[in-house]
């Protein structure tokens, strides 16, 4: 069973910077793409960065120059460096990663932006 591992979400004001981190208990250098959604109360669950196993990557318009993906193979994570928050990134952020054998969730981290 695969499990990925979200942490860093929390409380911060418009304009801070929080980094999120996805564990997996798998080697992620077998991913074929490893993911960050978020979805909002009432919204629904939308991608915001994915990063492929050659390190591409593409982001949401909405994010795009303030958040940063990146992994770290030999730690099996994946990070979502995140600055100039705003309050509409408010939303529980989960990490997704595919394998040949199927595509994995994480439980979710929530970030919460106060203006």
């Amino acid at each position: 069973q695969v499990q990925l591992v979200e942490s860093g979400g929390g409380l911060v004001q418009a304009g801070g910077s929080l980094r999120l981190s996805c564990a997996a208990s798998r080697t992620i250098d077998s991913t074929i793409f490893v993911a960050w959604y978020r979805q909002a109360p009432g919204r629904q669950r939308e991608l915001v960065a994915r990063i492929t196993s050659d390190s591409n990557t593409n982001y949401a318009d909405s994010v795009k120059g303030r958040f940063t993906i990146s992994r770290d193979n030999a730690k099996n994570a994946v990070f979502l460096q995140m600055n100039n928050l705003r309050p509409e990134d408010t939303a529980v952020y989960y990490c997704q990663a595919m394998w040949v054998d199927g595509v994995y969730w994480g439980q979710g981290t929530q970030v919460t932006v106060s203006s």
